[in-house]
């Protein structure tokens, strides 16, 4: 069941992590100015969480009728705690200022130079997993850091190579900027999450982890709310639909699209926690880099200069050599397994 949850929030991942880049980069290349809306499209999407969460309270309700209805009567509606409930809170606050700093990125670069960025994120994950949660380190999964900072490293030595026609070079090295703070912090939320799942006091289930996640967006779209008010983006959204290059309803179909994939990305990356680690949700979303990036230039027509191939090769092989490493470790950990039931049985036939 919890391989099945793993690819299932894998495909969530996925689809969130390729889709909500394109679409974001769509709205901003067709006439869209507003970064504050664009980040509260990015967790705005939380009300769709209700859905799995009913059908798992009836689930759960209708498998305690079997037993009496009096157990059917005292079926749990919220698992949350207070104590899980302020942490998820305060993840969401600094979600919502994570997702300021990606949208200016992504209203100011190419998607294929912002997914390059992003793959810093890796290099971010590991080190706070290290710190927060004592994730154990092995020579491939440094050596893949390694190669994916200096991947970055080459990319911005030339950050003016691929600037988009309407943005000045102020501008382009501030979204640059911009999308590595961004990178850098939500390579703290991942093992931050992973610490709220262990420091949590109560059974971590797949419900839980639906709650805490409904729990985490809220927060951060009420941040990015309080940031449109600032910002009267409100008032602007209807004039900005009627002027929008692709027309008015394909404006709001946009911003749904968007909502919906940004909520998937969210929902699998903390899934993929549950089910495994925030490494792996780390990796899982760097590994999708070369997807995000070759639709970029396909769907986009972006320049794919020496720098980025460059910068894609090491960030490849560092992907290559971190599940080189897993595979391996895993396997020697099977042996070490068997060898101990081994030993174990043996040890009992000589006591008889």
């Amino acid at each position: 069941m919890k391989r099945a949850l793993l690819i299932f929030n894998c495909l969530l991942l996925a689809v969130g992590n390729c889709g909500g880049p394109l679409i974001m980069r769509l709205y901003f290349v067709h006439g869209g100015k507003r970064v504050w809306l664009s980040s509260w499209l990015e967790t705005g999407g939380w009300p769709m969480i209700f859905i799995p969460l009913i059908f798992s309270y009836l689930h759960r309700r209708r498998s305690a009728a079997l037993e009496s209805s009096e157990s059917a009567n005292k079926t749990k509606l919220i698992f949350m705690k207070p104590r899980l409930f302020l942490a998820s809170a305060v993840i969401g606050i600094i979600t919502g200022f994570d997702d300021y700093l990606y949208a200016f990125g992504v209203a100011r670069l190419p998607v294929s130079t912002s997914a390059l960025i992003i793959a810093t994120q890796l290099a971010f994950t590991a080190g706070f997993a290290y710190l927060l949660v004592k994730q154990k380190f092995t020579s491939y999964s440094i050596n893949a850091v390694v190669l994916i900072t200096i991947g970055g490293a080459v990319l911005a030595l030339h950050t003016s190579g691929d600037r988009p026609a309407g943005v000045s070079p102020k501008q382009y090295i501030a979204g640059f900027l911009m999308t590595l703070a961004a990178a850098a912090l939500y390579g703290f939320v991942l093992p931050l999450v992973e610490l709220t799942y262990k420091k949590s006091r109560q059974r971590i289930t797949y419900t839980l982890v639906l709650e805490i996640q409904l729990v985490l967006s809220f927060f951060a779209t009420v941040v990015c709310t309080v940031g449109m008010l600032a910002n009267n983006d409100f008032k602007v959204i209807p004039r900005e639909a009627a002027e929008f290059g692709l027309g008015e309803t394909t404006y709001y179909v946009v911003l749904a699209c968007s909502a919906i994939a940004w909520q998937g990305f969210f929902l699998g990356a903390i899934g993929v926690i549950f089910s495994s680690s925030s490494l792996f949700s780390g990796i899982v979303i760097a590994v999708l880099l070369p997807v995000t990036e070759i639709l970029g230039v396909i769907i986009f027509k972006e320049k794919f200069k020496a720098e980025k191939g460059v910068s894609l090769a090491l960030n490849l092989w560092g992907f290559v050599s971190y599940f080189y490493g897993d595979i391996k470790n895993n396997k020697n950990n099977n042996l070490e397994l068997q060898l101990h039931k081994t030993e174990a049985t043996t040890t009992q036939i000589s006591s008889v």
